[in-house]
């Protein structure tokens, strides 16, 4: 499994634009091939920054999403909303309790 972290800080403004159209393509990115999860969270402090939490079968497949059509014209409308840039990890999972 390959998890994926990202960052996004927002202009206040844009906050709404960013949000609908997130929910107008989180299925097709969820069910994007090599995606089995995926979760958008709002920082409770700073309600302008968010993060996705995504797992992908392997990085290859994160990496097709990347360089896919649905990637390009997600990313060409979020982008612009950006007030800083964008951070992403790539990270281990050592431990999951539930």
């Amino acid at each position: 499994m390959f998890v994926r972290l990202v960052k996004m800080s927002f202009h206040e403004e844009h906050i709404d634009e960013f949000l609908s159209h997130f929910n107008a393509n989180k299925e097709c990115i969820r069910h994007f091939k090599g995606c089995q999860f995926l979760e958008l969270y709002r920082d409770k402090t700073h309600s302008h920054i968010f993060f996705t939490y995504s797992y992908w079968d392997t990085k290859a497949d994160l990496e097709t999403y990347r360089h896919s059509e649905l990637f390009k014209e997600v990313w060409s409308k979020t982008k612009p909303l950006f007030n800083a840039k964008p951070e992403a990890w790539s990270v281990d999972k050592v431990a999951s309790l539930e």
